[in-house]
This record gives C-alpha cells, sequence and structure tokens, in this order.
C-alpha cells in the first residue's frame, strides 16, 4: 500500500475510533443515572435495553477499526 495513503488511513481510522469513543463516553451518565434509580428501586430513566444495544454497536464498531488499524500495520 502506498505509505502517504496507509498514513492517511490511519489516521482516519484513528479520528473514526476516537470519535466513537467520545459518543461512548457521552452516554455513561445514563448508566450511572439507571444504576443509582435501580439500587433506590426507582422505575428506570432510560430503556436500559435498548441503550445496552447501542452503546454495544459504538464498542463493536471500535474494535472493529482497531482491528482493522492493526492489520494495517502488519507487513505484508
Amino acid at each position: 500500500m502506498n505509505n502517504m495513503f496507509a498514513s492517511a488511513k490511519k489516521r482516519l481510522l484513528g479520528l473514526n475510533i476516537e470519535l466513537l469513543k467520545k459518543r461512548l463516553a457521552e452516554s455513561d451518565y445514563k448508566i450511572i443515572k439507571s444504576a443509582e434509580y435501580q439500587m433506590n428501586n426507582m422505575d428506570m430513566p432510560y430503556d436500559i435495553s435498548s441503550l445496552h444495544t447501542e452503546r454495544q454497536a459504538l464498542r463493536d464498531k471500535i474494535n472493529e477499526l482497531e482491528e482493522e488499524m492493526a492489520a494495517d500495520d502488519e507487513p505484508d
């Protein structure tokens, strides 16, 4: 692969990973709030199943991109 292209691709993958991690972190408060409600025997403020599905999709995509980045680092 062209070195300049590989470098640009790696930067783009890194930026996408960081964006997805930021989106994941932005929903952390919903998890914490839900846990607090559950510990106090209160109704959940969010649909926890939907929240989990959304967050898992983000984690799966992060893992996919990290694997792609690692594969690009391996010698041909």
